[in-house]
């Protein structure tokens, strides 16, 4: 059985308890959760109300979590046992098959001029994971449910493992004041959700084959965004997690430019294989020169660097575009990784790159 909530009024030694009261209140608590989707015990960003599935019905609510996972959110109302719980995983069978794209859609719809890669960033300070909708969790809000509804969510959550609850509501008036107090049916939980391997072209953004991302860190005066605008190269080292995503960027690649912290300043084409920084040749004035033979900024050196491991590598680029450090572009919610390189499928990022430096033209 649910946990029953109660609410007493303390004046001095005397405790006055305040009945609760059910009028009205599951018809204002789609619009509590569509102000406030934290009441629902974790931060939520709501995509959808009201959103028509192909089986015919409308999800009450959806909304994405920290993971990007998809959560059902149906209120009870007047159903019955059998209608509630059947019709939330009905909607959660429709709301799996949702591609990335199908969710961009439906929050577009509900928020015209909006961008979801922003929101999302907005919402939880991250950026939008490329997997979107890898799995689903159903949400039963309610001010009370009978003891056959009880019956069946416990019996699919905790016998067969599938996503769904009751979240109880209650609602008390004293004195002027209203307040809510919440409860779960099942334990309630917040973790990252787990990926499934099933779908994953429809649920994250499916990579162009061409286009990279690439951190350029200018820490400590390692490396200088200048050295490398001037010469047509990118880099990264002083250990094997830092250049060794370097050593995947094929020669062809279309190369997006970052600098952690600061924004977008380049784009470019790799025009050569990642080697040793001290091995690293570029065409400056006509020939072929080592990069350690010009005149830099940067050191580009790292303590026990005579290993292959704890070097700088570098790769040549042929640039189509840069901007000074100080002119660097960025968006909210646009993609930012740690890695030195890596795919970039995120198509808003390089849609706003591509406008900002006009590539275009």
């Amino acid at each position: 059985m649910a946990l029953e909530m109660g609410l007493w009024r303390a004046e001095g030694d005397r405790l006055s308890r305040i009945v609760p009261t059910a009028i009205g209140l599951e018809s204002q608590l789609e619009n509590f959760i569509e102000s406030d989707p934290a009441i629902l015990g974790e931060p939520l960003l709501i995509i959808g109300r009201q959103v028509a599935t192909a089986h015919g019905g409308y999800i009450d609510l959806l909304a994405l979590d920290e993971t990007a996972a998809v959560h059902v959110i149906e209120l009870k109302r007047d159903k019955t046992p059998r209608d509630v719980t059947a019709q939330t995983l009905d909607y959660g069978s429709w709301v799996s098959e949702l591609g990335r794209a199908d969710i961009q859609a439906i929050f577009e719809a509900r928020n015209p001029g909006a961008v979801l890669e922003e929101a999302f960033a907005e919402r939880f300070n991250d950026t939008l994971p490329e997997e979107v909708n890898g799995t689903q969790t159903f949400t039963i809000v309610a001010a009370t449910v009978d003891a056959a509804t009880e019956r069946i969510v416990r019996f699919l959550h905790e016998d067969f493992g599938v996503p769904i609850n009751v979240v109880f509501f209650r609602h008390f008036e004293d004195n002027g004041a209203t307040y809510l107090a919440r409860s779960w049916l099942v334990e309630h939980e917040t973790a990252p959700a787990s990926t499934k391997v099933a779908g994953q072209s429809r649920t994250r953004e499916i990579w162009n084959g061409h286009d990279w991302y690439v951190a350029f860190g200018e820490e400590a005066g390692e490396r200088s965004w200048n050295d490398a605008r001037r010469y047509g190269f990118v880099s990264g080292g002083g250990g094997m997690w830092f250049s060794r995503t370097l050593k995947n960027l094929p020669i062809g690649a279309r190369v997006f430019v970052h600098i952690p912290k600061t924004g977008y300043v380049g784009v470019g084409t790799v025009s050569g294989e990642a080697r040793r920084f001290d091995e690293t040749e570029v065409e400056h004035d006509g020939r072929a020169m080592r990069l350690t033979d010009l005149p830099l900024e940067g050191r580009y050196r790292h303590e026990g660097d005579d290993e292959d491991d704890r070097a700088e590598w570098a790769v040549p680029v042929d640039w189509i575009h840069t901007v000074q450090r100080e002119q660097a572009f960025w968006r909210t919610g646009m993609f930012a990784n740690q890695n030195t390189a890596t795919r970039l499928r995120q198509k808003f990022t390089i849609e706003q790159v591509t406008e900002a430096f006009r590539l275009n033209d």
